[in-house]
C-alpha cells in the first residue's frame, strides 16, 4: 500500500504546483523511486482515460472516502498495469468495483472503435516546445558551499563550464554536458533542460537546490539583510524558505507557515538537508497568525506566495487535470490546483468561479501580511498567468491600504513586465517560457511609505542595468560582498 499512497501524494503535489514530477518523486521518501516514478508517469499518461472511467463507473460517488488521486493510481494498476499489489481495504474496495470498471472500459473501446488500451490515448505528443526551452536551473546553496566550488565539482564530473551567460539565446543553445552561470541571478547555474541531477551528490547533500529561475526571484528581490526577522507566509515545499535563509546567512529569524502536515514534513526535510537554522516552521494557516503577537514585533520582511491556479507551471501545462467537486477556498494547502479538463495544446485555465475564489483568498493573505506592524518590505508572487491573481490582486490591496505602501519598480533589466492593468503595473515582473525561459510567474515588490511621503506608483529606474553577480539591484541596497568560500565539495 505504501507505493500507492506515495504515488497519490505525488499526484496531489503536482496538482498543488509544489514542484516537478522528478523532484516530488525523489523527495517523497519512498525507497524504490524508479518504481514510484514509473507508476506516477503511467498514471499521468492515462489520466484523461482514468477520469472518464471513474466518472462512468461512479466510483468516487460510491466511495466518498477514496481520494481521487489514490483512485486513479489504483484503477490504473487494476486495468492497465500489473494488477493491484496492495492488501487491505483499498485492494478490497477496488476489486469490489472491478466488474463495473471493466464494463465501462469495454464500452469506451466500443464507442471509440478501438481494441487496445493504448489506442484510447491521444496521439503521443512531442514535449511542448515551451517545455523544451526551459533549462535546468540549479541554485547554489551558499549555506553549505559557494559558486566557484560547485563549478569546480561539475567540471571534475566531466561538465564543460562556459562562463557567465550574456543572453537568453546562450541558455537556449545549451546541450550535452555544458553549463553556464545565469545572466541575472548570481548564484544560479544553468544546464540543458534534460539534465537530471537528482542522484548527484551535490543535490542529495543539500549543496545545490533544483529550483526554477522564476521561483528564485521572490527571495532574491525581498533581499532581507542578515539578522532580519522574516515571514514566509506559505512556505511549502521550502525552496524559497531555504533561499531566504541563504540570503540571511542563517542569521536572524524566519517564521515559516503551512497548514498541511504532509507539506510541512516535506518542507522540514528540505530545510534540514539545506542546513537551514534559525527557522521556526509551524503547521498553521497564515491567516490565523496574530500580527500583534510580540514574537513578530521585529518582522520587517514578508514573502507571500499563496495558493494559485498554477497555470504558469510548464509541467502542469503538459497534463490534463480536472477540478471536480464544490468550490473550495484554498485556505488550506490541500486545495487542488483548480485546472479544468482541456484539449491538448490549449492553455490551462481554471473556471471563472475558481479564479474568483483564488483571487479573494490571495487578497486576504496579502492584506493580512501588510498588517504586521514593523513590516518594511514585502514580495507577493504566484506561479499564475492570470491577471485576476496577479495585477488585479495587487491593485485591489494597494487601494485598500491607501498611501501606506507603494509598489516598487524592481529589476529594470528583467525583460518581462506586469500587464498594463493600472498605472505603475509595469513595476511588477512577469516570467514565461517564451520570454524568460522559465515557468510562468508573477512578482510584485511592496514597500512601506515613509512618514509624510507620497506613495508613487513606481520608483525611478535609478538601478544599475545588468548588475554584476553579487551586486544589489534596488536603490539604496548596498552591494552584496562576495561570499567567502565555504566547505569545498570533494
Amino acid at each position: 500500500m505504501a507505493l500507492y499512497s506515495a504515488a497519490a501524494s505525488v499526484l496531489a503535489g503536482l496538482e498543488r504546483g509544489e514542484g516537478g514530477l522528478k523532484s516530488l518523486v525523489y523527495n517523497s521518501g519512498f525507497a524504490h523511486v524508479r518504481q514510484l516514478y514509473a507508476l506516477v508517469s503511467e498514471t499521468l499518461r492515462y489520466a484523461p482515460v482514468l477520469e472518464k472511467l471513474l466518472d462512468g463507473a461512479s466510483l468516487l460517488q460510491a466511495e466518498k472516502k477514496l481520494p481521487p488521486q489514490l483512485a486513479k493510481v489504483l484503477v490504473y494498476d487494476l486495468l492497465f498495469g500489473k494488477g493491484v499489489k496492495c492488501g487491505g481495504r483499498w485492494k478490497a474496495l477496488v476489486r469490489r468495483h472491478r466488474a463495473r470498471l471493466e464494463a465501462e472500459l469495454a464500452r469506451m473501446k466500443v464507442r471509440l472503435k478501438v481494441s487496445r488500451n493504448e489506442d484510447l490515448l491521444a496521439p503521443e505528443q512531442a514535449v511542448s516546445p515551451t517545455a523544451t526551452q526551459v533549462p535546468r536551473y540549479v541554485r547554489v546553496n551558499t549555506l553549505k558551499t559557494c559558486v566557484d566550488d560547485v563549478i569546480d565539482f561539475f567540471k571534475r564530473q566531466g561538465y564543460s563550464y562556459l562562463g557567465k551567460a550574456v543572453s537568453l539565446e546562450e541558455l537556449k543553445a545549451l546541450s550535452g554536458k555544458k553549463f553556464l552561470l545565469d545572466l541575472h541571478l548570481p548564484e544560479l547555474l544553468v544546464f540543458p533542460s534534460q539534465t537530471d541531477l537528482h542522484d548527484n551528490l551535490l543535490y542529495t547533500s543539500g549543496h545545490i537546490i533544483l529550483q526554477d529561475k522564476a521561483s528564485c526571484l521572490p527571495a532574491f528581490l525581498l533581499d532581507p539583510a542578515a539578522g532580519s526577522h522574516v515571514i514566509d507566509a506559505c512556505a511549502a515545499p521550502g525552496n524559497k524558505t531555504s533561499h531566504l535563509a541563504a540570503i540571511l546567512k542563517n542569521k536572524g529569524q524566519i517564521f515559516a507557515f503551512d497548514v498541511d502536515p504532509k507539506r510541512v514534513a516535506t518542507t522540514n526535510t528540505l530545510l534540514t538537508r539545506a542546513g537551514v537554522t534559525g527557522c521556526q516552521l509551524a503547521q498553521q494557516d497564515f491567516l490565523t497568525v496574530d500580527p500583534r503577537d510580540p514574537k513578530y514585533s521585529r518582522v520587517t520582511h514578508i514573502l507571500v506566495d499563496p495558493s494559485c491556479s498554477g497555470s504558469g507551471n510548464v509541467r502542469l501545462q503538459l497534463l490534463t487535470w480536472s477540478w471536480a467537486g464544490g468550490l473550495q477556498i484554498p485556505g488550506d494547502s490541500s486545495c487542488p490546483a483548480g485546472m479544468v479538463t482541456r484539449v491538448p495544446g490549449e492553455e490551462v485555465a481554471p473556471s471563472a468561479e475558481r479564479l474568483q475564489a483564488l483571487a479573494g483568498f490571495q487578497r486576504r493573505v496579502l492584506s493580512h501580511a501588510l498588517s504586521f506592524p514593523a513590516l518594511q518590505r514585502l514580495v507577493y508572487s504566484t506561479c499564475s498567468l492570470h491577471q485576476e491573481e496577479n495585477e488585479d490582486v495587487v491593485q485591489s490591496v494597494l487601494q485598500d491600504w491607501g498611501s501606506a505602501f507603494r509598489l516598487v519598480t524592481t529589476f529594470p533589466s528583467w525583460p518581462c513586465r506586469g500587464l498594463a492593468a493600472f498605472p505603475g503595473a509595469d513595476s511588477c515582473l512577469r516570467a514565461s517560457p517564451a520570454e524568460t525561459l522559465t515557468h510562468g510567474f508573477f512578482v510584485a515588490v511592496l514597500e512601506l511609505c515613509r512618514e509624510g511621503a507620497a506613495a508613487p506608483s513606481s520608483l525611478p529606474a535609478a538601478v544599475k542595468e545588468n548588475p554584476q553577480p553579487g551586486e544589489g539591484t534596488e536603490p539604496g541596497l548596498a552591494p552584496r560582498k562576495r561570499k567567502k568560500k565555504k566547505q569545498r565539495v570533494k
